[in-house]
């Protein structure tokens, strides 16, 4: 058996796991949505190189795809907090290990 998962638990309350995986589910929310933003940069650009008269209409998409994505975002993040917020009030009113 490993010592990792006895460690974890001797450093971390149970609060203190709830904020942890707000942490990483934002983390992972935003790098996905920059991950997304920019692979439709990238193509809205190549598109306005390969044909230059239409890219009024490729930067008005892109900017109307990005606006969805970062409103998404803002969404998934806001829905995260209020999880984390959840958890830690409920972690309160039942108290350590627990008990009442």
């Amino acid at each position: 058996m490993t010592t990792f998962p006895m460690m974890a638990f001797s450093l971390f309350n149970d609060g203190e796991f709830a904020l942890f995986g707000v942490a990483i589910g934002s983390a992972l929310i935003v790098l996905g949505a920059a991950k997304g933003i920019a692979q439709l940069a990238s193509a809205a650009v190549e598109s306005q190189a390969r044909q230059p008269e239409a890219g009024g209409r490729i930067f008005t998409t892109m900017l109307i795809a990005a606006a969805l994505i970062e409103g998404f975002t803002f969404l998934a993040l806001v829905v995260c907090l209020q999880v984390g917020n959840r958890v830690i009030e409920a972690l309160s009113i039942v108290g350590p290990a627990g008990q009442p």
